[in-house]
């Protein structure tokens, strides 16, 4: 039988993996999508590295089970290192039967042969929004995403209290020229970053109704998901949330509230591929789609797990890919299968994730552990802003 011989830990750069590896040669690689609480992360898979240490790396539910069932406590970092530890050993499982993991996710084969894909758009500008649209039109890309239309300020920055009224007008005329520079060839994808309250939400989906937006992102924070539910009976456009919950619980609490069309599955942050492909199927089961969540705080590793998701949901929309996603470090770090053509990912089949971490990067200064430090939007007043 083949046993885990190690569990490690990487950091690099602003990322956190997790190494699997066999007592036969094979490793699995995963990331940990917690992405603001790394280091918490890293010490739950140091706990959880002495249960795995001589167990079946293909036993994956049991161990998924075992590990959040063997303490009283959850919460982000816990699921984190879950997801990190449970995307490594569908790696290796892969590996092992020499096929892509979407094929042993279920149905035997993938649901589609290309996913179609957003890439982001993000500036603090209109005209830097309206720069990159036409640059992604060019591209292929049949839809953008991260549009954001508050144009929010790096966090860090004060940002200016604005009268409800100018707030709610200026959002609606971005919106505006966004669907003017994409035209009715590309899909709008907002994203509130969970800003607004009630009040506002209702006033904003229903200003920009007429652009057909293809989804009204995190409008509210997400801390109470009765409130999604309300805010989506008052509202003629798609919700799409999710990202920050962290259990299938908090997906079956929204469904059953009628809260969202689009469920935002955060692979790397809600345990991994083992939950993710269960939520994928109550959703289906409530005529919701799924938009796999891969923001540009992770790496290609997280690409590829999510990739490997999409391919084996029937019920799958369109798949986030930041813009940095095959560029500088990250490229330079992570080898990846995974290919971007005229819109659409390219669906690799080799076998595990089809993504690896390059030689010799985990002892490479360049590559050095960046802390990230606690930053929140304060507005002009001394406040705390939403994000």
């Amino acid at each position: 039988m083949m046993k885990i011989r190690d569990v490690q830990t990487i950091f690099l750069a602003k990322h956190l993996y997790v190494r699997v590896t066999t007592d036969n040669g094979l490793e699995g690689i995963g990331e940990c999508g917690t992405w603001g609480f790394l280091e918490a992360s890293a010490g739950a898979v140091e706990v959880f590295r002495e249960y795995l240490i001589g167990k079946d790396p293909l036993k994956i539910e049991y161990h998924w089970q075992y590990l959040y069932q063997s303490f009283c406590f959850r919460g982000a970092a816990i699921v984190g290192a879950l997801g990190a530890i449970d995307i490594a050993l569908w790696d290796i499982a892969g590996k092992y039967y020499g096929v892509p993991v979407y094929r042993l996710l279920g149905g035997g084969d993938r649901c589609r042969d290309k996913l179609r894909a957003y890439c982001h758009v993000k500036s603090p500008s209109i005209e830097e929004h309206i720069r990159l649209i036409q640059e992604a039109k060019k591209k292929g890309f049949t839809a953008v995403g991260h549009l954001n239309p508050y144009l929010d300020p790096p966090k860090g920055e004060v940002a200016p209290v604005k009268p409800y009224a100018k707030r709610v007008s200026e959002a609606i005329e971005h919106v505006r020229q966004f669907r003017e520079v994409a035209g009715n060839d590309m899909d709008l994808c907002l994203e509130i970053h969970r800003r607004l309250d009630m009040a506002e939400a209702v006033a904003l989906a229903r200003g920009v109704e007429e652009f057909h937006p293809f989804f009204f992102e995190d409008p509210l924070m997400p801390d109470n998901i009765d409130t999604m539910g309300i805010l989506a009976g008052k509202i003629p456009i798609a919700i799409a949330t999710g990202e920050r919950f962290i259990s299938i619980q908090d997906f079956a609490m929204l469904f059953v509230r009628n809260g969202a069309q689009f469920a935002r599955v955060s692979v790397c942050a809600i345990g991994g591929l083992t939950p993710s492909k269960k939520i994928a199927s109550m959703a289906e089961a409530f005529g919701i789609r799924v938009v796999p969540h891969n923001p540009g705080n992770l790496s290609p590793i997280s690409t590829a797990a999510c990739v490997q998701f999409a391919a084996s949901i029937q019920n799958f929309a369109i798949q986030e890919i930041p813009a940095d996603d095959g560029e500088g470090l990250k490229a330079e770090m992570v080898q990846t299968d995974v290919r971007v053509e005229n819109g659409y990912v390219m669906i690799p089949d080799s076998p595990g994730i089809g993504a690896s971490l390059r030689n010799g990067v985990a002892d490479h200064p360049k590559y050095a552990y960046a802390v990230r430090k606690a930053k929140a939007t304060v507005l002009d007043d001394g406040s705390c802003g939403n994000r």
